[in-house]
């Protein structure tokens, strides 16, 4: 593809856990706890500043490198990341992510908002949407089996 272009799109999920915020905020702060529902890291700093980047792929499909900082961390509350995500030897996207965890009666609330420009069409934000909705249906599915 020889098109240079810059998408710019926010998107936001709710999604509503029978757990505690803590339980959810830890699902995301450890790095086997994560493993269970997001691509194993192979490199997990969870801190302000810190790193998590994990390259893979599907078999025979091409390699995607997810590589992101950690710029504001509350515990239980909410967690601030940037990411690049770079698709073999191409960058793809450039994003800025907040996760916040809000305490409800029947559990948590948690509100995932994700500011992107997304790169010479190579990825959209409707497909990014697409794949952060299965893995919070995932992240659901590993706090329910703990």
């Amino acid at each position: 593809m020889n098109e240079r272009s810059a998408k710019h799109s926010t998107f936001v999920i709710e999604k509503n856990y029978k757990h505690s915020p803590s339980r959810v905020f830890a699902a995301w702060a450890g790095q086997a706890a994560k493993a269970a529902w997001f691509p194993p890291a192979n490199e997990f700093d969870f801190r302000v500043g810190g790193r998590e980047f994990n390259r893979g792929g599907p078999p025979g499909g091409p390699v995607y490198t997810f590589d992101a900082c950690y710029q504001e961390i509350v515990p239980d509350r909410r967690i601030v990341y940037s990411y690049t995500m770079d698709m073999e030897d191409r960058r793809i996207s450039v994003s800025v992510t907040t996760v916040e965890f809000e305490f409800t009666d029947s559990g948590t609330r948690l509100i995932y908002t994700e500011q992107g420009v997304f790169l010479d069409g190579l990825d959209t934000p409707e497909q990014r949407e697409h794949g952060t909705k299965v893995l919070l249906d995932r992240l659901g599915e590993a706090l329910d089996n703990q």
